[in-house]
């Protein structure tokens, strides 16, 4: 199995395995490489829906996800399936995976079925990356901080009639609205996530209700920085996984009216550690160790028009 880097901050590619035949060692290396490169892209997989979910369970128990749609056999895989009657919904937003549980799943993987010939790239953001670029003043002044996390845009998807009502009443009895740290400590790298999101982040506890929302949008914003992106293309046989603690995606609807199927199965997490810096700073720092850098020829960089005399 062979790792290369495509991103400079975050982000690698697997070669050499077939994940519906990896073994119980590969499951460990792969498990390590997500925690270090947060995004996993593997081409080429021969895999169908049975040996994704079989693959899936070696790294946990799989998850039902309330809102999203699921197979009739299997309610743990997720079927996003997008054509010209039923175009594609609430997936072009910033998001962690189900933040409004008490424990959102670990890590997700999402297999591409059917792939439109144009776009439906998948848009991924690291928040590992986004905490580290906030500057020292900001990094205290969040620490200890807690954001309440809510349904998001399914809220107001069930709140159009009144079976939807009372599914959401079910859904809120078994996932009451959670409390979440803004500064989440990850639980195997040890590094602190800023663990916000668009979609189901409504405030922050601690603060004034003007002032929370001032600092939540600009939270919020980072994931707009490309320093901070990766873009993923897409075709049939591409499987990619990443860490739902440390990443956040997004699904551009830019591929109406083609068609996109994807089959995505997700693994069960646990409560996320508030970061326990205690307004000391850790910043991580992004390795390029194994990154050629051009010394270059010593000649003067050029001079900017309005530089010269």
């Amino acid at each position: 199995m062979q790792i290369h880097r495509i991103g400079p901050v975050f982000g690698a590619e697997l070669g050499g395995i077939q994940l519906a035949d990896a073994t119980a060692a590969q499951t460990d290396e792969i498990a390590a490489a997500l925690a270090t490169h947060e995004v996993l892209v593997i081409r080429d997989q021969q895999m169908d829906a049975t040996q994704q979910l079989h693959f899936g369970r070696q790294f946990g128990e799989l998850v039902i996800s309330p809102f999203s749609p699921n197979a009739d056999d299997a309610p743990e895989l997720i079927v996003l399936d997008y054509t010209q009657s039923s175009p594609a919904r609430l997936t072009d937003i910033w998001h962690a995976d189900e933040t409004y549980k008490a424990a959102p799943p670990k890590l997700t993987i999402l297999r591409a079925v059917i792939t439109p010939e144009l776009g439906g790239d998948t848009m991924f953001a690291s928040m590992r990356a986004a905490y580290a670029g906030l500057s020292d003043r900001m990094q205290r002044h969040i620490a200890g901080l807690t954001a309440r996390h809510g349904f998001g845009r399914f809220d107001r998807l069930l709140r159009n009639d009144p079976e939807g009502v009372r599914k959401l009443y079910e859904v809120e009895q078994l996932h009451p609205r959670q409390d979440h740290p803004v500064v989440a400590m990850h639980p195997e790298t040890g590094l602190p996530v800023l663990y916000v999101n668009r979609h189901f982040s409504e405030r922050i506890n601690e603060l004034p209700e003007d002032e929370g929302r001032a600092v939540l949008d600009f939270l919020l914003g980072q994931t707009a920085r490309p320093e901070y992106q990766l873009r993923v293309s897409w075709e049939p046989g591409t499987v990619v996984m990443w860490d739902n603690r440390s990443v956040q995606h997004y699904a551009p609807h830019d591929y109406f009216p083609q068609r996109r199927r994807m089959e995505r199965v997700t693994v069960a997490g646990s409560v996320p550690i508030p970061d326990g810096q205690s307004g000391e700073v850790r910043v991580d720092k992004v390795e390029v160790d194994d990154v050629h850098v051009d010394p270059g020829d010593g000649q003067a960089a050029p001079t900017r028009q309005f530089q010269r005399g």
